[in-house]
């Protein structure tokens, strides 16, 4: 007479059925993605209408701080710094309120951001709105905090002076960074009015301040009027590459950006900052100082994606002015752009 089968044997047949199962259902694919996704992922249009619901960031978990995350999306509703049109200040919750339409995966890309890194919206920083030097501080103290937790800064704004101690917070941690720097201006004024920081001295209190290897940054972007011949020359003095609007007319920036990953390495601390007037106000009207002849959207996508292979340590996506983008597309650009941001983090998985 047959021997009934053993507990071994039931248990054999049970893991070869579950790994038949298993290899049915993943393919090649990450099975600790599949089984179970570890990571916060955005709400669904299917979920809830994209016009409806909590407008977060990417409609991402919103959480009080970056304990847990790999990267923290974080809003500086600053415009106290501006020397022209304000409004940047509301910047961070229209882009938050356009971001609903921003969707998880990159069809151009196959970068999958959300199924790489553990993502959430830690909301915004409690700024002064009466004092710029309170607020720069509270800013730094904000990313502090988020380095602490051991979360990448995304931060969103905001007028530029907002990037100042952000890059005081990374010093910190990475000492002087490399930077890609996209803007329509050089932000390297000594002062104005009088005053030592604002939107427009951003770059030369950083480089004064040893917060970046300036052997390794590139401003790119830079056109329109000025006052001197040599107001851009401050920033190729100390060792900075400048590429303006003009050099970049009527071509890809592909190539520019190969060698400027070639120069930078794959190892170095980088920072990425975008003001969204590096590019052209048809495509980017909502700012406070639009400049013509500026950046496509395109070209804009360009730079993102080709610092991917650099060692961002974090980036940011300032000076959307919602009051001059009535249609809210400036603000929809730079969602995008954001998106593109966290595609081109280390370790962002691409698939196919």
């Amino acid at each position: 007479m047959a021997q009934p089968p053993t507990p071994l044997v039931y248990e054999l047949f049970n893991l070869a059925g579950d790994i038949l199962l298993l290899s049915n259902i993943l393919g090649d694919r990450n099975m600790a993605d599949q089984l179970e996704n570890k990571f916060n992922q955005p709400l669904g249009g299917n979920q809830m209408p994209r016009f409806a619901g909590q407008a977060s960031f990417f409609r991402l978990p919103v959480q009080a701080d970056a304990a847990g995350l790999d990267v923290a999306l974080l809003g500086m509703p600053v415009d106290i710094g501006t020397s022209n049109r304000s409004g940047t200040r509301f910047g961070p919750r229209q882009i938050r309120t356009e971001s609903v339409l921003v969707r998880p995966y990159g069809m151009a890309t196959q970068a999958a951001p959300f199924d790489s890194f553990q993502v959430a919206d830690i909301g915004d920083v409690v700024v002064n709105p009466y004092n710029l030097l309170k607020t720069v501080d509270a800013i730094e103290t904000a990313v502090d905090d988020v380095l602490a937790a051991g979360a990448k800064p995304v931060s969103v704004g905001g007028d530029h002076t907002c990037t100042l101690p952000v890059l005081r917070s990374l010093a910190k941690v990475h000492g002087s960074v490399a930077l890609v720097h996209i803007d329509a201006h050089a932000d390297i004024n000594d002062e104005m009015f009088g005053e030592k920081v604002a939107h427009g001295t951003v770059f030369r209190r950083a480089i004064e301040e040893g917060l970046i290897e300036t052997k390794k940054m590139f401003q790119i972007g830079l056109r329109a009027t000025g006052y001197a011949a040599d107001d851009f020359d401050w920033s190729r003095e100390q060792g900075a590459t400048v590429i303006t609007a003009e050099e970049c007319w009527y071509k890809s920036l592909a190539p520019i950006m190969d060698q400027i990953r070639e120069t930078i390495g794959p190892d170095t601390p980088t920072y990425l900052t975008f003001d969204i007037d590096g590019l052209d106000p048809s495509v980017a009207p909502g700012t406070g100082t639009p400049e013509p002849g500026g950046l496509t959207a395109s070209q804009g996508l360009e730079i993102i994606r080709g610092c991917y292979g650099l060692n961002l340590v974090g980036c940011d996506l300032m000076e959307v002015s919602p009051p001059y983008d009535t249609s809210g597309n400036t603000s929809l650009l730079a969602a995008n752009l954001i998106f593109e941001m966290l595609c081109s983090l280390p370790g962002c998985i691409r698939r196919s």
